[in-house]
């Protein structure tokens, strides 16, 4: 399957980050892209280094306004889109939300992040409410799309839980990065774990796994902190874990990579994880610590 990512530095000016997505969407469609995986929150910037009522003001209804002109983008390329979206579900209440465009245009699914942070710049839990739609994957066009959001990449049952219901591919949407302050081996060392724990699932599930993340420095509005340089390194793996691309993280990448959806059934044959769990042992998984 013909898989297109765009890894992209944002700004303030929502319409012009819109306008530069759909150019690259239209750009990845007419090199044969059938699938196209944007990076979280992709609308404007990461507004979540700050605690800020009025950003709230940000979030939209789904369907939208967003879904509506993905949606078109989608049948207009004959393309499968996966956005990410913050959604206002009802006054007060709001998500972070991945939504899944089919080659129509109509929303195949949509999945609302579970894991939410709250770390220094990282301020999701003022803004998002967990996801409550569970590890469900997506039926589209190109195949049951297991969609995550960046949080979850650190979490091998999310991975998992995707893969036991039928996902044929791991999609992560993602934007995180490193703060100033952090030493700069520190710094790498962060960036190597993030891609090391998610080529883990593609591993352990046999699935090829897609993360993409946007790019560049985004100030902290409150000067707090010395803002989020964001690392890109977007990538796409095989169920090996073997690298089929990976991006640059100093600078915007769009790419389109073939992904042999076919070699999962073989190393599944070979590694056959899944024949070999001992699910008789795993009770202790639904408990917060084990004594």
């Amino acid at each position: 399957m013909k898989t297109g990512i765009i890894q992209q530095h944002n700004t303030g000016n929502l319409a012009d980050n819109r306008a530069r997505i759909a150019e690259k969407i239209k750009a990845l469609a007419a090199q044969g892209a059938k699938l196209i995986v944007n990076q979280e929150l992709h609308e404007g910037l990461y507004f979540c280094q700050t605690e800020n009522v009025d950003l709230c003001s940000l979030a939209e209804p789904i369907p939208g306004p967003s879904t509506e002109f993905y949606g078109s983008l989608a049948r207009e390329t004959g393309t499968v889109i996966v956005t990410s979206l913050f959604e206002r579900r009802a006054p007060g209440l709001y998500h972070n939300t991945a939504v899944v465009l089919d080659s129509d245009g109509s929303i195949a699914g949509k999945y609302r992040k579970m894991h939410i942070p709250d770390d220094p710049a990282y301020y999701e839990k003022f803004y998002f409410t967990p996801g409550d739609l569970g590890f469900e994957p997506i039926s589209t066009s190109v195949g049951k799309l297991g969609v995550l959001v960046c949080w979850d990449q650190w979490y091998p049952e999310a991975a998992r839980l995707m893969a036991l219901k039928g996902a044929e591919i791991l999609i992560y949407p993602t934007a995180i990065g490193t703060e100033s302050t952090d030493p700069k081996e520190e710094q790498e060392r962060q960036r190597t774990a993030w891609i090391t724990i998610q080529r883990a699932h593609a591993i352990a599930n046999g699935l090829p796994v897609v993360s993409v993340n946007r790019v560049g420095y985004e100030p902290d509005p409150s000067g707090v902190t010395g803002g989020i340089t964001f690392w890109g390194s977007s990538f796409v793996c095989g169920p090996q874990g073997e690298f089929l691309h990976r991006s640059p993280n100093d600078s915007e990448d769009i790419a389109v990579i073939d992904i042999d959806m076919q070699r999962s059934e073989n190393v599944r044959r070979w590694w056959p994880f899944l024949r070999d769990r001992r699910i008789d042992a795993y009770s202790g998984l639904t408990s917060r610590f084990l004594d």
